[in-house]
């Protein structure tokens, strides 16, 4: 793939090129966010070769990402604020809401715009290098990428105001503990899982993968006789889709792998 921003990378990996490596390239930054980057992640999401089925981000050096670019922080009227943070909303919505699943290989500094980057992504793998941190609170400032929408969903509201109110930091353990990732494993190996895990939701059925993308999160904030209205529109549509049917097929004449432990 095509990137002209030297601080991201993307490449296409695994069978039939089927997953998007997308790596963040500013090892000496710490992998800082400034708005030169976030408009290539959003633009690398909205096109995504269709041979991708998923997606992996990761940070190159010993961090994911250590947040916001202080050299970028500037003064800005209330206007200008808005459309700025704007901005940075519908690219991460481009992570979230986009065409394929995302997995994040987290290790090192997952901080401000990091996590809020990383709560983007729908499956977090920590290594035991990872630690959590939002210190927009002790800096005078809010978080303006989504932060406060996403994060909240992972952890509640009480855990990350108690991070921004007094700047509590959790690591690796402690994270997943608390949802802010779902796989913590040895440290400089969490690309490795995050890769094979991406390789395994790539061979799924791309309609099931849209539905757990963008169904099941409505459903989960809808009423309880709404969002089974949305599952059972849902499950009709993702069981017509041909690929579905040949699946289905395939288990009732007992050639799809069983589930074990």
């Amino acid at each position: 793939m095509n990137n002209a921003n030297p601080d991201l990378s993307v490449s296409l990996v695994g069978d039939q090129q089927q997953v998007a490596l997308v790596r963040l390239t500013r090892p000496l930054k710490r992998n800082a966010l400034n708005d030169g980057l976030i408009l290539s992640i959003r633009d690398t999401f909205q096109n995504l070769p269709p041979s991708v089925r998923a997606a992996v981000i990761d940070g190159e050096g010993e961090h994911f990402c250590a947040g916001l670019d202080l050299s970028e922080l500037s003064e800005r009227d209330a206007s200008d604020g808005v459309f700025h943070s704007r901005m940075w909303h519908a690219a991460l919505d481009c992570v979230e809401k986009g065409s394929v699943p995302v997995v994040a290989a987290l290790h090192g500094a997952v901080v401000g715009g990091g996590l809020e980057l990383a709560s983007a992504c729908h499956i977090r793998v920590a290594d035991e290098s990872t630690f959590y941190a939002l210190p927009e609170g002790t800096r005078g400032i809010f978080v303006g990428g989504g932060g406060s929408v996403r994060v909240p969903k992972l952890i509640g509201a009480a855990r990350m105001a108690d991070m921004m109110l007094t700047g509590r930091v959790y690591n690796a353990a402690e994270g997943e503990r608390i949802g802010l990732s779902q796989y913590v494993v040895p440290q400089g190996t969490a690309l490795d899982k995050a890769l094979e895990l991406a390789g395994r939701i790539a061979t799924n059925a791309p309609m099931t993968n849209f539905a757990l993308m963008h169904a099941l999160p409505r459903i989960a904030e809808q009423p309880a006789d709404h969002g089974l209205f949305t599952e059972a529109l849902m499950a009709s549509i993702a069981q017509s889709a041909p690929e579905a049917k040949e699946r289905v097929r395939a288990f009732l004449e007992g050639k799809a792998a069983k589930v074990s432990k």
